[in-house]
């Protein structure tokens, strides 16, 4: 319950401050020239640009490497079956039944799509030595990655939220 409530006030501070348009989910795709699902070319776009593009709430996550907080991502108990594809570009980097059930509070995964889907980077922010995961085509910052996740990797892919778009399987084409 404690959830639910924290949920959404989050989400209802979040549209009332960035208004209507940050809450039609998707019309900032149409403004965005670099967003393909199918293009897995590497991107080098400024952060100049992709803050003329990008919500605010995406960009700076995604480009300036904040956290969403726990418990208020979309994706953190989210079980449907499909693709999740970066928020920023469209590449895809993860899939469903790669995804596992967490009590960290940001969706969890145990291995990417593809080896290319992200990279990896030193992340050494406060106090501590990461695996920063980026897109493996526009660099945007996704989350981090950690050694204790379950078989077959072992791995825990941390994610937010607001770095992925979900494609359900009934959708995809």
């Amino acid at each position: 319950m404690k959830r639910l409530i924290i949920k959404t006030a989050f989400t209802f501070f979040l549209v009332t401050m960035a208004g209507k348009s940050w809450a039609q989910s998707g019309s900032f795709k149409a403004k965005n020239p670099y967003y393909s699902r199918t293009v897995t070319t590497p991107l080098k776009v400024s952060n100049a640009e992709w803050k003329k593009i990008l919500k605010p709430e995406l960009y700076q996550v995604a480009r300036e490497g904040a956290t969403e907080t726990a418990f208020t991502g979309k994706y953190d108990e989210f079980d449907e079956k499909g693709t999740y594809f970066c928020a920023v570009c469209g590449n895809p980097l993860f899939i469903s039944t790669s995804k596992f059930a967490t009590t960290c509070g940001w969706p969890s995964f145990y291995q990417p799509l593809t080896r290319n889907s992200v990279k990896y980077r030193k992340d050494t922010s406060y106090n501590m030595v990461r695996s920063e995961v980026l897109c493996g085509r526009c660099d945007s910052h996704l989350g981090h990655v950690f050694d204790d996740g379950p078989k077959p990797t072992g791995k825990r892919f941390c994610m937010n939220s607001v770095c992925l778009d979900f494609v359900p399987n009934s959708k995809k084409k």
